[in-house]
């Protein structure tokens, strides 16, 4: 099986070659890591700029350290060899070289430590924001809530976009950026303060963004922020900085940097997009309805962890077809949907209509029959009180 595996790959090779496209090329990814890059990503924010410039100044001056301590100690040894006729020096101690050994690093770290803590400082100072931003995180996905600023009230979640099967195809065509591009994209205005609050719903997580110099934790339970000012417009990547799981290396993060106009058309559309999609929970659905919009709401939340067949993954996600919990009475479903359970997290950022669709989804899919076979919006909206 690994032969045949193996033997296809250098077709498909071979293939791609004869067709004229490499298969190993790769470009600079547009607000990503570059081709051949070594140092880090071009700063687009004042505090990436001096972080840039510290790592700089910290290389140099350890080269230069590097270079005199390796320097004078090459040269006592072959300068004074016994081969050439020196014998060892009978001293035991020396006052100035005692003090000199002391103090002459204590002065390198202090002209170290200065401007590293003035740049830290000023990284953790995240008042008056123009706009603030709650990134929480989720395996995998993020889920993103404006709270005060132009744009507040908007909430979305942001996944890979890239569907999986199209990752693990080496056949199929990719775009450059297939694994660093989202669903829903973070939105800011240039030249503004954005505070980021961080979060989590199940295991720690990290949001950064490397032009920005921007990295923190995301901690269930705890809430840390960080801030940044964009200065150029343009799209910006990172991604989950902590291993969270299976699917860590999937979970993207895009923050696209807009002038003032834009990031206005941006909020108006994003506004009545999420109205539109705030359906009235006293309206009445049927069952067909509820699984059709179901399965979509299954797809982009549910499928990485409980999988496409309903199986789950044994000893971490358990399997929804024929579980207890999804055969049973809804009320137990529509609270582990609601509020989660154990590694399940939470799922009250979606409205009322969709966690009914993907309850009623799960309830009549695969092998479940089960007699509640339908849940209505204002189910999960009086569970919600």
């Amino acid at each position: 099986m690994k032969l045949a595996k193996r033997l296809q790959s250098l077709m498909l090779g071979a293939s791609l070659l004869a067709a004229g496209v490499p298969s190993w090329a790769v470009v600079d990814s547009q607000g990503g890591p570059a081709v051949r890059q070594l140092n880090f990503q071009q700063p687009v924010t004042k505090i990436a700029e001096e972080v840039y410039s510290l790592h700089n100044l910290m290389l140099i001056i350890c080269l230069v350290i590097f270079v005199a301590v390796f320097g004078v100690m090459f040269y006592s040894i072959i300068k004074h060899r016994k081969s050439v006729g020196h014998k060892p020096a009978t001293f035991h101690e020396s006052t100035a070289v005692e003090i000199a050994w002391t103090i002459v690093p204590f002065l390198i770290v202090i002209g170290m430590a200065l401007p590293a803590t003035k740049t830290v400082v000023a990284m953790k100072d995240t008042s008056n924001a123009d706009v603030t931003i709650k990134a929480t995180g989720m395996q995998w996905k993020w889920g993103y809530d404006y709270l005060k600023g132009e744009g507040e009230g908007i909430s979305f979640l942001s996944a890979m976009s890239t569907p999986r099967e199209q990752i693990i195809d080496v056949s199929k065509t990719k775009s450059d950026n297939y694994l660093i591009e989202v669903d829903n994209p973070v939105v800011v205005p240039v030249n503004k303060k954005i505070r980021i609050v961080t979060t989590a719903n199940d295991v720690i997580h990290a949001w950064g963004v490397p032009a920005f110099s921007v990295k923190q934790d995301a901690i269930p339970g705890f809430v840390r922020d960080t801030w940044f000012r964009a200065e150029k417009v343009g799209t910006y990547r990172g991604n989950c900085y902590e291993l969270c799981g299976k699917e860590h290396a999937f979970m993207p993060i895009v923050v696209n940097v807009v002038t003032d106009e834009e990031y206005k058309k941006w909020v108006e559309g994003k506004k009545k997009e999420m109205a539109a999609l705030a359906d009235d929970p006293n309206k009445t659905w049927t069952v067909d309805e509820l699984k059709q919009r179901g399965e979509k709401v299954y797809t982009a939340n549910c499928v990485a962890c409980h999988q496409a067949n309903g199986k789950g993954v044994p000893g971490a996600f358990p399997a929804l077809d024929g579980a207890a919990v999804v055969t049973g009475p809804r009320a137990e479903q529509i609270n582990v949907v609601l509020n989660g359970r154990k590694a399940m997290p939470t799922f009250k950022q979606l409205s009322d209509t969709e966690i009914a669709a993907v309850i009623t989804y799960t309830r009549n899919n695969w092998s479940n029959k089960a007699k509640e076979n339908i849940v209505q919006p204002a189910e999960v909206l009086a569970a919600r009180k």
